[in-house]
């Protein structure tokens, strides 16, 4: 597997970033800004009119951090969420089975406790990628030595010592990261915070800066990185080219771009800032060039974290709530508000419900806060010929519905 890293910042202006976003990088990116008002709303009151109703619950609550949940993901029958403590943890649960907190709670083991805060995860295979706040990447294997019990090894730290050394003496592998100073390309200098896998997973990308986020496109292996300079970048390996190169800049937020997500045919891509918006891009032309169609607003505080799930946009923000998106031809509409975090909702990610026996759609939502929590939602769409559902309340800020809640037999749904 071959290591690619982003710098979000070039040169000189590398040093005054980082040097900001040091003084302040444990909460900088929770401070809400004026929302985005150049761009506009992408919410229509006649699609929430038209939309089938949903429902959610809690299904349980994951507990055994000490400290916030900085990184969530998941591998078949297990959750890995990283924390701010330098703990990865492994959790085997099905939501399903048990209904006893404490019993799921106890569904788990520790994969690691390191040197320096879990920022991002990400798994192929056997292999657990984790990068943390002290510059490094470090690779975990899984090993399955009883039935559905794993047990992990270190299998190395990148940049191994072998390639530092075999890129020292080479003045072509020499970047300068400061005014005096230069380094490998493959040294990190500051906190690698996001990680992403190409199509085939033979590529591992990596992105350095406070809170920076990445995305990578499945389709056409282009990378979407975001930070706090406000700017989303694009790059692209053309063909014959042994290197990723910046081709496009995106700009539209007024603050921090704190989250990326795509959606699965990499066609949309969605940005979460401290404006407390969500911008959607689309593809424009044959070229693949990205253009504003409008945003999300409902959150009333930063945009923290993005995940997509078949039709369906998942926003957490440091307001403690999750929003559950669904757009159609670029109107979208606020189908559910999961409400439960007692602290700012920092991670998350999403699956098909394949537990699910009926015939209506269901997902699996999986969120990690500052509150120190897992929690698994189930969000479906209720079947109407077997229900009389009715409008119970609507939630309308500035003229906008955004977001609807129904009512059967006595129940909010």
């Amino acid at each position: 597997m071959e290591y690619h890293q982003s710098y979000p910042y070039s040169n000189y202006d590398f040093q005054s970033q980082t040097s900001h976003l040091h003084a302040d990088q444990s909460d900088h990116y929770l401070t809400s800004v004026p929302i985005l008002q150049s761009v506009p709303s992408l919410i229509s009151q006649s699609h929430n009119q038209e939309n089938q109703p949903t429902y959610h619950h809690c299904l349980t609550t994951l507990q055994g951090h000490n400290s916030y949940i900085s990184s969530l993901t998941i591998s078949g029958n297990f959750i890995y969420t990283g924390s701010s403590d330098r703990e990865i943890r492994s959790w085997k649960c099905n939501p399903y089975f048990e209904s006893n907190n404490e019993n799921l709670s106890a569904d788990h083991c520790m994969v690691s406790a390191g040197k320096g805060a879990v920022k991002s995860l990400a798994i192929s295979g056997d292999k657990i990628f984790s990068a943390h706040q002290d510059h490094k990447i470090r690779v975990w294997k899984i090993e399955n030595n009883k039935l559905d019990h794993l047990r992990y090894s270190r299998l190395a730290t990148l940049p191994t010592l072998g390639d530092r050394a075999a890129k020292l003496l080479m003045p072509k592998h020499q970047v300068q990261i400061r005014r005096h100073k230069k380094c490998t390309w493959i040294h990190h200098v500051d906190t690698v915070s996001a990680l992403a896998l190409s199509r085939d997973e033979s590529l591992l990308f990596c992105f350095m800066g406070s809170n920076a986020q990445m995305a990578v496109s499945l389709e056409d292996e282009r990378v979407y990185t975001g930070s706090a300079d406000k700017k989303i970048k694009v790059w692209k390996k053309e063909l014959g080219e042994k290197k990723h190169s910046l081709i496009a800049t995106l700009e539209k937020h007024n603050s921090g771009v704190n989250a990326l997500a795509l959606s699965s045919d990499g066609c949309v891509l969605y940005s979460g800032a401290c404006d407390r918006s969500i911008v959607v891009w689309e593809k424009i032309d044959s070229e693949g060039n990205m253009g504003v169609v409008g945003a999300l607003r409902g959150h009333t505080k930063s945009i923290l974290c993005l995940a997509v799930v078949s039709d369906l946009v998942c926003s957490g923000s440091a307001d403690q709530t999750i929003r559950i998106w669904r757009g159609v031809a670029r109107s979208y509409s606020c189908l559910e508000m999961l409400e439960g975090h007692k602290g700012p909702v920092k991670c998350l990610t999403a699956t098909v419900d394949h537990c699910n026996t009926s015939d209506t759609s269901s997902y699996l939502i999986y969120s990690g806060g500052l509150d120190c929590d897992i929690k698994v939602w189930q969000v479906r769409n209720a079947c109407i010929r077997d229900m009389k559902c009715m409008i119970h309340e609507t939630v309308i800020l500035e003229g906008e519905i955004l977001l609807r809640k129904w009512k059967y037999d006595g129940r909010i749904m």
